[in-house]
């Protein structure tokens, strides 16, 4: 990751809050002891006529990869939770509308580097939830209430 200066920081923060998302899933995994996985994602979206903006935030982040999407719209996509979490971190004093988002995602990435039980993964998918709401998302299948079903406590 390449050294930004706080004006970058301000211009990558503003675009995070107008075209950007972050977001969590619940997803299924069976090789995984609580069969599933949280997955984070920070996405920045622009229209492909100026992916330029798009493979300039690849460079300085250094990590992710880029979609071209046949609907005229690219994606830059970072799906690495450490990465995600370094990222908002350096993003949080300058981000505006997405500000609680950011918090209770730092939240979720530390407890995911601290979870020791199965107790505290579905305290994580309780946050995953929360979150959730705070995106108003509608598609969400795999929530707390499938993943507790799944786990024995």
């Amino acid at each position: 990751m390449r050294f930004m200066d706080s004006i970058t920081l301000a211009y990558v923060a503003g675009f995070l809050d107008g075209d950007g998302s972050i977001f969590f899933q619940i997803i299924p995994r069976k090789d995984y002891k609580q069969k599933f996985q949280i997955r984070t994602s920070i996405a920045f979206y622009q229209k492909t006529v100026s992916v330029h903006i798009l493979e300039w935030l690849k460079e300085i982040f250094g990590v992710g990869y880029i979609r071209y999407r046949k609907t005229g719209v690219s994606d830059y996509t970072v799906v690495e939770s450490k990465e995600v979490q370094k990222i908002l971190e350096l993003l949080q004093p300058y981000v505006r509308l997405k500000k609680k988002q950011i918090e209770l995602a730092l939240e979720i990435l530390t407890k995911l580097n601290h979870k020791k039980s199965n107790e505290d993964f579905l305290e994580i998918c309780k946050l995953v939830d929360k979150f959730g709401e705070l995106n108003y998302s509608k598609k969400r299948i795999i929530t707390y209430d499938t993943v507790i079903k799944s786990l024995p406590l």
